[in-house]
Formats: C-alpha cells, structure tokens, sequence
C-alpha cells in the first residue's frame, strides 16, 4: 500500500442501488479504467454514512474528526482492481471538501448534513438515515434493516457493491489518481425498506432523474469497520 493518508471509522452505511443503462455513466469513467459489471449490470449507488475519528496523516483535525457523508457513485475496474468513482460527495465541512478537491480532484460539496442511527436491542443498527441541506431543499436517504447483519456472500449482488478496495479519480487534465481503501469485509442486513427523497436532477444533475426516479434495485445496511486510505498516485497512461 502506498503511504497512508487518511484513516478512519466507517460506520452504518445504508446502501440505495440502482442497475442502469451504462451509456449514463460511461462519460465520467476515468481513463484507464472500465465500467465494472455484476451479472451484466451496471449499477449506480446513493451511499449515506458516518466518518469518525478522521485522522489526516495520523493527525485528528479539531472539529473535523465525526460527520456525514452521502455519496452517488458507480463500479469500474482496472485489470483485477474493483474500483469505486464518484459522481458527487457531499459532507458538512468546507474544509474536507475543499482538501479532496485539491488533493484527489475527487467531487466533493459542503452542504449542511445531519444524520439519525436507531439500534434494536441485540444492539446492531436497524434504521439509518442521512439529510442535507441544499437549494433550499431537505434531501434524505433512508433505509430500515430486515435483520440483523450477516457476512457477505461471496459473489453476491451485496458482496459486489460493498466490496471495493480502490478509487479513481478523472483529473482536470485527463489524467486518472488510483488510491486504495482499505478495510476488513463488512457484515450487512438486506433492507426492509428503503428510500431517496431529492430533488436528483438539482443534486447530482437532470441526467440522473429518470434512473434514480423509482425505488431502488436493491439495499442493504452495511456495519461498516476502520479504514485507511492511501495517498494517491498518477497513472501512467
């Protein structure tokens, strides 16, 4: 791994899935990858989650260590990487914003964000939800949990969106940053319901509103684990 440069906690992530037509996230892949596949199909995933105990090169950052992340993305690959690359990330803090822009070009917002975790009594998360604030708008995700979590099925439909180790990120220049994300596997519970309420094509844009205007292909609530994130490197291309 190249030199750690983030590390820290994600927690509760509940994950909203759409298959979709590929031609609608085809322009954004970054060059040297390709768009990833499970059984054929493309998918797109609105992702709602905690960061805690963010630390920036071993360093806790005061008041910028617990918050909020909702993010759209979709799978690519490169060679035997299973990759993630982002539409758009959104957290509370102008500052992470602004650093991810800088460092990694990745499509980070700062809007206001706030979150709700409820737990059953054996102790997991069984509801999750996650709103920001933006064009005048309260956006939600949220998602109730059939169950309590279980180890992913190798070669699942949850297995293949949860488990992901690397990014890419396009560059203002065409170019592509590879960075890796580290973390054990996850332990997750199908969802029982689960909804997006956003005003998709003023978020994210018009393109995205009819594939993300029907409920979801599938859910699940992810446990979650530490992480640790690499700095990134340029591709060759």
């Amino acid at each position: 791994m190249a030199r750690p440069f983030l590390t820290a906690t994600w927690r509760h992530l509940a994950m909203l899935n759409w298959a979709v037509d590929p031609a609608l996230v085809a322009p954004l892949v970054p060059r040297g990858t390709e768009l990833d596949f499970w059984q054929g199909r493309t998918y797109l995933s609105v992702v709602g989650f905690l960061f805690l105990d963010t630390r920036v090169l071993g360093v806790p950052v005061p008041f910028h260590r617990d918050f909020e992340e909702i993010n759209l993305r979709f799978y690519v690959r490169r060679g035997e990487k299973r990759a993630v690359a982002f539409v758009k990330e959104i957290v509370p803090r102008a500052a992470i914003a602004w650093t991810a822009r800088a460092l990694y070009n990745e499509p980070y917002v700062a809007w206001p964000t706030s979150h709700l975790i409820e737990t059953a009594p054996a102790g997991h998360a069984s509801r999750a939800a996650y709103e920001w604030r933006a064009h005048g708008t309260t956006h939600r995700v949220a998602l109730a949990a059939a169950g309590p979590p279980a180890p992913l099925v190798p070669g699942s439909e949850a297995e293949f969106i949860a488990e992901h180790y690397w990014g890419y990120t396009a560059q203002r220049d065409r170019g592509t940053v590879e960075y890796e994300v580290r973390h054990p596997p996850w332990r997750a519970a199908a969802a029982a319901e689960a909804r997006l309420e956003c005003d998709v094509a003023r978020v994210y844009g018009p393109q995205f509103a009819p594939a993300l205007a029907g409920p979801p292909t599938s859910a699940f609530l992810a446990e979650g684990s530490p992480i640790t994130v690499s700095s990134a490197t340029r591709l060759r291309l």
